[in-house]
């Protein structure tokens, strides 16, 4: 009795024959293509995409995911948030959110130029950034 010969790594040899993969079709123009889009035209995208009743039928004319068109959306608005805040002068430390919370000899290590010092939860802010910035001007 002849042996079959295994044609792919998935072939068991349970009795069931191969076929063929058949033709493959590729749907809807925007299949394989990426682009790249300027500032320019994600603005003008998202303005046009404001004043039509219908994203869904903007995004098909403009060859584009409803998806890409509303995370551009969101990000200008996030731009326009940032830009309305003032700016800072001094480093702002931002809260750690989750997690458990911080036990009394919580603290963090910061590594400047070879150096090491632990800053603790307690410290005032002030006080941590003259350290950071007193450990910058020895590395340099």
């Amino acid at each position: 009795m002849d042996e079959p010969s295994l044609t792919t790594a998935l072939d068991t040899n349970i009795g069931v024959p191969l076929k063929s993969g058949g033709r493959v079709e590729v749907f809807g123009r925007l299949s394989g293509r990426r682009r790249v889009w300027t500032l320019e035209q994600k603005l003008e995208l998202v303005a046009g995409m404001e004043r039509c009743d219908n994203v869904a039928a903007f995004a098909r004319e403009q060859e584009i995911s409803t998806a890409l068109l509303y995370t551009w959306r969101r990000e200008l608005r996030y731009a326009m948030e940032a830009a309305k805040l003032p700016p800072r002068e001094e480093p702002m430390f931002v809260p750690v959110v989750g997690g458990s919370p911080p036990s009394s000899g919580d603290s963090i290590a910061v590594e400047v130029g070879g150096a090491v010092v632990r800053i603790g939860q307690a410290v005032r802010a002030d006080l941590a950034v003259a350290i950071i910035q007193a450990l910058q001007a020895g590395a340099s």
